[in-house]
């Protein structure tokens, strides 16, 4: 453990009073669905590239597949794999396993066949369901898992393999707080995965805490351009939506000149995705000579998932002409830890302020700096089978550790980089986070990642570059760029300029991926 997690802290920002959303929050996470079923039935809740179902129709499809899981064996405590791009099936088996008191494991389709194998063992399910309706990936990876197609449910492109799984069923509890809602794994970039286990409370608190801060209304459309198997997709998009009785447009794979089609027809009102998306949306938009993305609805755009640099920040804006707001969190921490209040928008890179009801520290300070600790109903109640993992992350007095290093501006938190990633060189600390801030305001860069690198018997500091089409980027400018605007210590030794970076199903930069020199 990096010995700032167990230096003595200092309290930085006490706990705040959560409003009552606490007592006010469902007990199951499908009861979202129930009420707007019950009280506004033809109201439309989601849609697809296939179609769309109302409320009604979503707690209609849910009961079906509740039959068709218990039906196939599924009880309380059982794992259920589902594998998908985001659809309407996903959805209605992700609640329906909830409803059984099961654990829904929701995985990204576009997983490699290894990295599903590894979730896949870990978890070890009762029954993989594989939704492929909308997606050619979702397909192949059915037929490389001997998966058939079962219509489970009666529905189309669902696809079944039973397992006999090597754990049994895990204990099931009344109480909210601790019954698992879903089990998200890690991206898996480094070492194994580790499946994240959140309860339905902290789903409901994050997913209700963000849409009271965005002032969500059943009016409201968002638009799912983030994987349903990642935090950000399942909770303040899917399930916010859903809470307060909105539309959700699920998107099976990012597509700008799609999305700028849907921002101008489809009423969307709210867009919540990872730098990376606003980055290729201003990439397709500067190839096509767009300068303004037509939007006549849209009310928020928001960034987490990944650091945001401020030339992306200022770029976005004007060509949406709103404030990009900016948000914090960990899937351990059920998405959201902190983000901007839009009626407070800020022209800096702060990730806000925290949600209502956390508490937070910071270990370690060295001038105003350290690791970012935290308390609050919206954490994890661990990794699965993992309790050594689960113990390194929270501290002897039960704070649980970020690894992010943050630092306070009055109530408003910045996050200066993590711990993981600090590079030491030649003495100096070097945040690759920083590095990359500066590379990515060259106008012909779309995307950087900056790592530590073996080279010629020594660590390098090497930038890993996706540059604009039809640009004149090279590495010898983007030196120039970067020498300008970097002290020496900070400057990257080598320069590769890839034609396009490697991502993660979530948007981010997939460090691990990139080629050794």
């Amino acid at each position: 453990m990096n010995d700032i997690s167990d230096a003595k802290p200092s309290t930085a920002a006490p706990p705040t009073a959560d409003g009552g959303l606490l007592a006010a929050l469902p007990t199951r996470v499908g009861e979202t669905v129930q009420r707007w079923a019950r009280d506004a039935p033809q109201r439309p809740a989601l849609v697809d590239r296939a179609g769309q179902w109302t409320y009604g129709e979503l707690a209609h499809s849910i009961s079906i597949m509740v039959a068709a899981l218990q039906a196939a064996g599924v009880g309380g405590g059982d794992r259920v794999m589902i594998v998908a791009e985001n659809c309407r099936a996903a959805v209605a088996l992700f609640l329906a396993a909830t409803e059984l008191d099961a654990w829904p494991v929701l995985v990204d389709a576009r997983l490699s066949l290894p990295e599903l194998d590894g979730v896949r063992q870990d978890c070890s399910p009762r029954l993989i369901l594989v939704a492929a309706g909308v997606s050619k990936a979702a397909r192949v990876l059915a037929e490389r898992l001997g998966a058939t197609e079962s219509r489970f449910g009666g529905m189309e492109g669902l696809f079944c393999a039973h397992c006999q799984p090597q754990f049994g069923p895990e204990p099931v509890s009344g109480d909210g707080a601790s019954q698992v809602a879903a089990v998200i794994y890690t991206s898996g970039s480094t070492g194994s995965p580790r499946g994240v286990m959140l309860s339905h409370r902290s789903i409901l608190f994050v997913a209700a805490s963000g849409g009271r801060i965005r002032n969500i209304t059943p009016d409201d459309r968002f638009y799912a351009v983030m994987p349903l198997s990642h935090s950000v997709g399942l909770i303040p998009v899917l399930l916010c939506g859903l809470m307060h009785g909105a539309t959700t447009h699920l998107v099976s794979r990012f597509n700008p000149a799609e999305a700028m089609r849907a921002f101008r027809s489809d009423g969307i009102t709210v867009v919540l995705g990872t730098p990376a998306l606003y980055s290729l949306m201003l990439e397709y938009a500067a190839s096509k000579k767009i300068h303004a993305i037509g939007s006549p609805s849209l009310r928020i755009i928001s960034a987490s998932g990944a650091p945001l640099d401020a030339t992306l920040k200022l770029r976005t804006e004007a060509m949406f002409g709103l404030e990009l707001h900016h948000g914090y969190g960990l899937t351990e921490c059920s998405c959201t830890i902190s983000q901007i209040r839009p009626e407070q928008p800020r022209s800096d890179l702060s990730v806000g302020q925290l949600l209502p009801g956390l508490a937070a520290r910071l270990a370690g300070e060295e001038d105003g700096i350290g690791e970012l600790q935290l308390r609050g109903p919206n954490l994890m109640l661990g990794y699965y089978r993992n309790p050594e993992a689960t113990r390194a992350c929270f501290t002897d007095d039960g704070w649980f550790r970020t690894g992010d290093l943050a630092r306070w501006e009055g109530e408003n938190l910045f996050i200066v980089g993590r711990l993981k990633d600090l590079i030491i060189r030649n003495g100096f600390k070097i945040q690759p986070l920083e590095v990359e801030a500066v590379l990515n305001t060259h106008p012909d860069v779309v995307l950087s990642a900056v790592v530590s690198r073996p080279f010629a018997g020594d660590d390098v500091l090497v930038a890993y570059v996706q540059p604009r089409p039809g640009g004149a980027l090279s590495a010898d400018l983007l030196r120039q760029h970067a020498n300008a605007r970097l002290a020496s210590f900070k400057q990257p030794q080598r320069i590769v300029i890839l034609a396009q970076l490697p991502l993660l199903p979530s948007g981010k930069v997939n460090k691990a991926a990139l080629a050794p020199l």
